[in-house]
């Protein structure tokens, strides 16, 4: 599947945060908190910015190296990797889950 500059900025995408990626960023969170709130607060700001910005290049970050499917991606972010789905047709993206780098999802 190819795209242009043009078909990339006319695609606005629906993000949509599975309970599995809530429950477990909210652990992170937690956990970061207990060291920093403050740190953690960027923590989740960084994440939120990361993942608004996809809806814009849906494909840009890697295949996903725990399923195989092209539409699903890795974001990755300070050894963190963010799992999300891409459904073209719906226009729509799904955040799936996060979880440290090479852990099983």
């Amino acid at each position: 599947m190819e795209y242009n500059r043009t078909t990339y900025k006319e695609l606005s995408m629906k993000i949509i945060y599975e309970p599995r990626f809530v429950n477990s960023f909210n652990n992170i969170w937690d956990y970061i908190a207990q060291d920093s709130k403050n740190r953690a607060n960027n923590f989740k700001k960084e994440i939120k910015r990361l993942i608004e910005d996809i809806d814009r290049m849906p494909y840009k970050c890697r295949k996903s190296i725990y399923f195989d499917d092209y539409t699903i991606r890795d974001l990755i972010y300070k050894g963190y990797t963010i799992v999300y789905k891409v459904h073209e047709d719906k226009s729509l993206i799904i955040v799936l889950g996060i979880k440290k780098y090479q852990s099983q999802l």
